[in-house]
This record gives structure tokens, C-alpha cells and sequence, in this order.
């Protein structure tokens, strides 16, 4: 009995192997079907990037692309031959981190829209080449908050001492290294200062990172006469062409596989200056009188350091107070600093 029993239970079992296999035979070979079929799409699909070129896809997938690096690059109307090789792969170690960085990358994107007309206007009346707004943007990523392990402060990454030097307030009311314009304006003295002693301006922009001092004497010590040649931390060694790179990508954005559309640049901040010449009680209730939040003070505001201002001396400051359009995002009014930088901009 007990027999018959066990041969009814292993029939049973015996027929539940077969439907399962036959099942996973049948999922098995559809699923090796559409895989085949899947492959064959993969590998005859050509992805469009730049209408300059296609890259073909020869394999199930491809993980990144190699930033085609051209023979020379310029900077500040001198020319950088990139044939040497040293100098080539250094500056293609900079194009691979700002492809692959994305979200720094595209953020910086977004930022340069508007902080760019801020920046540009402030280094040609000073006399200083265009292409020092891209070393602000690798101090910074131009965000105006950000503060270094150092201590450097602001966009353009001024210590105190310094900030102080070329004629920046630095208190506990006062930090003017978030002030970007006034910022710039230290920017600018401290690279007119640097040409004067280097007549060169790649040098100039060495210096920004390692020091005039330094500098200088690893010029002597080394006996060249650019920074291209000499040996540095790997810090400073980096500097320059990461500056090169930053400018080769935010020139053309398109080229290199980043969509942004119009919309999705950040607007330029529109306010109206109100004038402080005595002491501010409470930065909050002006802000209320103002007719805007404690937050959107501080936002267009950043050098207030404190919740009140003492200014014994009566010293004028200038208070942006933003206007409501710039207050809400309306993409009918976003502009778009260089044209190539919007997908959808003609």
C-alpha cells in the first residue's frame, strides 16, 4: 500500500519536472531570440552626437568616449601647441574629468549663463583677457558660496589676508570675497599685478594658484621661462590646462555630448540697489520692509555676514534687493549668454 502510495507521489513529481523544463526550454530559447535580435540592433546602431561626427557602436554597448584632442588650443591670444607629449596628455586628462563629471559639469553650464555678464564686463574694463573668467571657474565651479579646505572664500577663492590686500572688507559684518563683482575687481588687480612681473599671461594664471613668489623662484630655480616647464605639485602642474580644458568645453558644450535646453540655464538675477549708509539693527526686518524674505536677502546678498550691521564709519553699501521677475522662473525670459549653449536657441 504503501508502495502505491510512493509511486503515485513520484509520477506526480516526474510530470512537474517535464512541464518545468519544457517551460524553461521554451522561456530559454524566446529569451535567446529577442537577446540575438536585441544584439544585432545594438551593433548595427550608429549614435548621433555632434552634427561634426557619428560615433559607430560595435559591440553590445560602449561605455565612454575618448575627447578628440586638437593640435593647439589658445589662451589669451597665445597659442599652445599640443604635439609634445607631455603637453597632450595633460591637457586630455583635464577633458575626460570635465566630460565625466557630469553633474558638475552641467552645473557649471547653468551658473556661466549667469554669472558670465557679471564677470565679462568687469575684466575688460579692467584690462584683463576674457579668458580669466574660466580660471574663476575652475576656483569655484562659479558657485559664490563655496569655501576651500584653506579657507578661501568666494568665486574667485580669496584668503583673507589677501582679500584684504587688495582691497576687500573682511569682518564679522562684512565679507565682500562673496561680493562677485567686488570680488573680480580684486581678481583683476591681483593678474595685473602678476603680468607685470611675468609678461606672460599662462604664467599669470600659474601664479593664481602656487603664488607670484613661488613661482618666480621656480622660474630661476629651473631655469625656464614659462610654467608649462616647470616641475610642480601635481596641483599647479594641472592648473593651467585644466583652465585650457574648462575653455575648450564651454565654447562648444554641443560638441562634447551635452544637451541643455534654454529653459534649463539659470536666469541672471535682476535687482534694484538700496543704498545703507548707517547701522542696520536687523538685517531680517529690513528685508521685511523690503518686501522679500530673509532668504532671498542673503541669496542676492551674500557678503552679510551677520544678522545686524554695525558700520560706526557710515560707509555706503549698495543692497541688491531682487525684483519679483527674478524671483519666479519664466523660461519667455530667460536669455541665453552664447547661443551654441541652448539646444533650442537659433
Amino acid at each position: 500500500m504503501c508502495f502505491v502510495r510512493f509511486s503515485k507521489y513520484l509520477f506526480i513529481v516526474m510530470i512537474l519536472c517535464v512541464f518545468s523544463a519544457t517551460d524553461s526550454y521554451a522561456q530559454n530559447c524566446w529569451l535567446g531570440k529577442l537577446f540575438k535580435k536585441k544584439v544585432k540592433v545594438v551593433e548595427t546602431e550608429t549614435i548621433k552626437v555632434d552634427t561634426a561626427f557619428q560615433i559607430d557602436v560595435s559591440g553590445p554597448f560602449f561605455l565612454a568616449l575618448s575627447p578628440e584632442i586638437p593640435d593647439q588650443v589658445s589662451f589669451c591670444g597665445q597659442k599652445i601647441d599640443l604635439h609634445k607629449t607631455d603637453m597632450r596628455e595633460r591637457f586630455d586628462r583635464e577633458m575626460l574629468s570635465m566630460m565625466y563629471m557630469h553633474s558638475s559639469t552641467l552645473l557649471l553650464l547653468k551658473r556661466a549663463n549667469r554669472f558670465f555678464p557679471v564677470i565679462e564686463p568687469i575684466l575688460k574694463a579692467n584690462g584683463v583677457p576674457d579668458d580669466f573668467k574660466y580660471l574663476a571657474c575652475i576656483e569655484s565651479n562659479l558657485d559664490p558660496r563655496v569655501i576651500s579646505p584653506a579657507k578661501a572664500v568666494g568665486m574667485w577663492q580669496f584668503m583673507s589676508e589677501t582679500a584684504i590686500q587688495y582691497g576687500l572688507e573682511v569682518n564679522e559684518d562684512v565679507d565682500e570675497r562673496y561680493h562677485v563683482e567686488k570680488e573680480t575687481e580684486a581678481a583683476c588687480k591681483y593678474l595685473k599685478n602678476a603680468y607685470s612681473k611675468f609678461k606672460d599671461w599662462v604664467t599669470t594664471a600659474a601664479s593664481y594658484n602656487a603664488g607670484t613668489s613661488k613661482i618666480t623662484k621656480e622660474l630661476e630655480r629651473q631655469k625656464e621661462n614659462t610654467s608649462f616647464n616647470l616641475w610642480l605639485v601635481e596641483e599647479t602642474n594641472r592648473y593651467v590646462f585644466r583652465i585650457l580644458a574648462c575653455k575648450t568645453f564651454l565654447e562648444n558644450p554641443r560638441k562634447y555630448g551635452f544637451r541643455i535646453k534654454k529653459e534649463q540655464l539659470y536666469m541672471p538675477y535682476v535687482s534694484k540697489d538700496t543704498v545703507v549708509t548707517g547701522k542696520v539693527p536687523n538685517w531680517v526686518d529690513f528685508a521685511k520692509n523690503q518686501g522679500i524674505s530673509y532668504y532671498d536677502l542673503k541669496t542676492y546678498n551674500l557678503w552679510i555676514r551677520n544678522d545686524s550691521l554695525e558700520n560706526a564709519g557710515g560707509k555706503a553699501y549698495k543692497v541688491s534687493v531682487p525684483l519679483k521677475e527674478s524671483l519666479y522662473f519664466n523660461k519667455d525670459k530667460i536669455t541665453v549668454h552664447q547661443k551654441n549653449w541652448a539646444t533650442d536657441e537659433n
